[in-house]
């Protein structure tokens, strides 16, 4: 069936009708700022703590419109006896937005997470050249970086989460162990202390003040018995007849 002549302009003003029956908003900007969705690319923030130097992000960047200088400098050794190291420092950061086309190459090959989007847009300038944003501004754009999403509570736990809290508890463990054995004992317990006699026990009384008391025989000697009062005794050997010529002895 051929379309009838005209169909076309009559669905064209059918729609021009209906969006003259609504009514009309208005976005109130620069008053009202706009909401705008939480993934937008505004511009790139720049987390320079995180930035080692690695220049993935300048070699990658399809418009080479990033600008990266840095020097080396030594580290000293961490413990006596070990070597030193070197490390890089960042110097200089620039992001050239003139030639940037946003694509979001930089954000995605950097290994440590030192660039992100911002959904900061108002950065118009009249000269060009004013267009190269150094690293004090892209830190600037860092704090407007929106939170990310909470994780679905079904997801996996990342490993990255799951090795931060199995270091954490071991190093924990090792702090209690330490404290452990490193807490004083408690005043007034001696070692082996023998436990007092139970009320009712038999228990021999201590004797009273000032009564004979005879010592305890040492341990392994033999049961002695004390010498009785006998009558006088004989002498053991028998005395000399007298001889003559001597008094007698008495």
């Amino acid at each position: 069936m051929p379309p009838i002549p005209g169909s076309g302009l009559a669905k064209g003003l059918a729609v021009t009708l209906r969006t003259m029956t609504k009514k009309t908003v208005t976005a109130q900007y620069p008053d009202v700022q706009p909401e705008l969705p939480p993934r937008t690319r505004g511009v790139i923030g720049l987390f320079e703590e995180n930035c080692t130097v690695c220049m993935l992000c300048a070699r990658e960047c399809p418009d080479w419109c990033i600008y990266i200088d840095s020097h080396k400098e030594t580290v000293p050794p961490a413990a006596p006896g070990g070597r030193e190291r070197s490390r890089n420092v960042l110097d200089r950061f620039a992001i050239d937005f003139s030639l940037c086309m946003y694509c979001g190459i930089c954000i995605e090959v950097c290994p440590f997470d030192a660039l992100f989007w911002s959904p900061e847009f108002e950065y118009a300038e009249t000269d060009i050249h004013e267009l190269t944003h150094e690293r004090d501004k892209l830190r600037e754009w860092m704090w407007t970086v929106p939170s990310p999403p909470a994780l679905d509570p079904a997801a996996e736990e990342p490993k990255e989460l799951a090795a931060a809290r199995k270091a954490a508890d071991k190093l924990a463990a090792a702090a209690a162990a330490a404290a452990a054995t490193a807490a004083p004992e408690p005043a007034g317990s001696a070692p082996d202390a023998k436990p007092a006699p139970a009320e009712g026990a038999d228990a021999k009384p201590a004797p009273a003040e000032g009564a004979d008391v005879k010592p305890a025989p040492a341990e392994g000697a033999a049961d002695v018995k004390p010498a009785e009062d006998a009558p006088d005794a004989k002498p053991a050997t028998k005395p000399a007849p007298d001889q003559p010529g001597e008094e007698p002895t008495a």
